[in-house]
Order: C-alpha cells, then sequence, then structure tokens
C-alpha cells in the first residue's frame, strides 16, 4: 500500500495538508462525472466521506462537486495515468497520476525517477495485487475485524490509523464489501482500489531506506500524482 510522509514543521505540514485537498478535489471531481447528489453517486459519497475525514474546507468540497457535475460551467478534462519502475535499491514502485497534461506529466515523472528506474507498463504490476482497499471504523466496541471480514466477504484486514481497519476486497467485491461492512458494525471511511505488493523488500538498511523515502517523497509531492504504491516491508 501507498506510504505516508510526515512533515516535520508547520509549514510543510500545512503544504502537504494543501496537496491532499487538492488530490482529494481531483477524484471529487472525477466522480461528480456521475452526478452531484452523493446519495445516488456511490462513488463520490465515498471520496466525500475521505475529504471529510481530511477536514476539507466545506466551501472546497462543494466547489470542487459543482466543478466535476458541470454545473459552473467549466470542464473538467482529467486523465488517469499510470507509472511503474523502482525507486533506488529495486524497491517496486506504482505511481498513479490525474493530469490535464499528459506530456507535460510524463516528462515530469521521467525527471523525479532518474534516481530511480522507470519501467514499461507490466514491469512491476506482476508483483502487486490489484485490490480493494476499504478502511473502516468500528461503530460498537465489540465490533470483530476478522468476523466482520468473514461476513463482508473481504480477503483480508489489518490495522489503520485511529483505531480503523482496512479491509482488502477483490477488485470486483469492492462495492460488496462497503455495503456488507456496516451491517457487521463498520462504518465506512474510505474506498478505492489500489495496489498491495506481493513481495515487498525487508532487507535495506537505514541508509538506504533514507534514500528510497526521500526519492518516494518527491514523488508523492508532484501535483498530478493521486496514489504512491510501494513494495517496501512496513
Amino acid at each position: 500500500m501507498g506510504a505516508q510522509w510526515k512533515a516535520k514543521h508547520k509549514e510543510a505540514a500545512a503544504n502537504a495538508k494543501g496537496r491532499t485537498f487538492g488530490k482529494l478535489s481531483k477524484e471529487i471531481m472525477i466522480a461528480a462525472r456521475s452526478g452531484a447528489d452523493p446519495d445516488m453517486n456511490p462513488r463520490l459519497r465515498l471520496v466525500v466521506e475521505q475529504a471529510k475525514k481530511a477536514s476539507m474546507p466545506r466551501e472546497t468540497l462543494e466547489r470542487a462537486i459543482k466543478k466535476g457535475a458541470g454545473l459552473l460551467g467549466e470542464s473538467v478534462n482529467y486523465e488517469r495515468t499510470t507509472y511503474e519502475g523502482f525507486a533506488p535499491h529495486q524497491v517496486p514502485v506504482i505511481v498513479e497520476c490525474l493530469t490535464d497534461n499528459v506530456n507535460r506529466t510524463v516528462a515530469e515523472i521521467r525527471v523525479l525517477f532518474r534516481k530511480g528506474q522507470l519501467g514499461a507498463s507490466g514491469s512491476v504490476a506482476w508483483d502487486f495485487d490489484h485490490c480493494g482497499m476499504i478502511e473502516a471504523a468500528p461503530t460498537t466496541a465489540d465490533a470483530d475485524p476478522e468476523l466482520a471480514a468473514i461476513e463482508a466477504g473481504a480477503q483480508d484486514f489489518e490495522a489503520a490509523d485511529e483505531g480503523a481497519t482496512l479491509f482488502i476486497s477483490d477488485a470486483t467485491d469492492m462495492d460488496v464489501v462497503c455495503r456488507a461492512l456496516p451491517e457487521q458494525g463498520f462504518t465506512v471511511q474510505s474506498a478505492q482500489l489500489g495496489y498491495r505488493p506481493k513481495n515487498p523488500v525487508s532487507t535495506l538498511s537505514e541508509a538506504e531506506l533514507e534514500e528510497v523515502e526521500a526519492f518516494l517523497s518527491a514523488i508523492d509531492a508532484h501535483d498530478d500524482v493521486q496514489n504512491v504504491y510501494v513494495g517496501l516491508a512496513g
């Protein structure tokens, strides 16, 4: 799963939050193409919940919905692109982007990959499982994530931040699992299709790990990058 890197200073934290809002706004606009009402648009509803969890301002959220739905007279022409390759020390990486200029994005991604290796499509995807990633929080003290995973049809689960649980599903079963989890005492906070490493690298030294993290941080900071998935243990 993609890693997150915490900012050390207030200014850096503010910039990171701004990037998070920018990424979420793009996802909201894409989802809102199918309708501006979250109650009638499951994909939009999930992204809106994710935006609320990230404390996105209401005005920003509503503007993104209206813009994506074409209610502001502006067209949204983002294209989803995926890049595969290796971070330093042969750590596999998959980078997902949303861009309004593919030529610009691929040129800039190539530059960012100079300290690693940009590969062709399929060069590392075989070493990842494409799956549903559903983060859900328990609604009752006795909610059992293992039982919930079994009953909802999830393949696996693991602990997430702030007491939540990350449920892993087949890519085609994500919506089914999302619908079933509330009956098992969990509220879905976010859900997306993503990549999970099959054989994460676990043999790096501390210095090598710092080099990989610096590479990943530079990738993650790019405006067009939505998600970074890395085959790194822990």
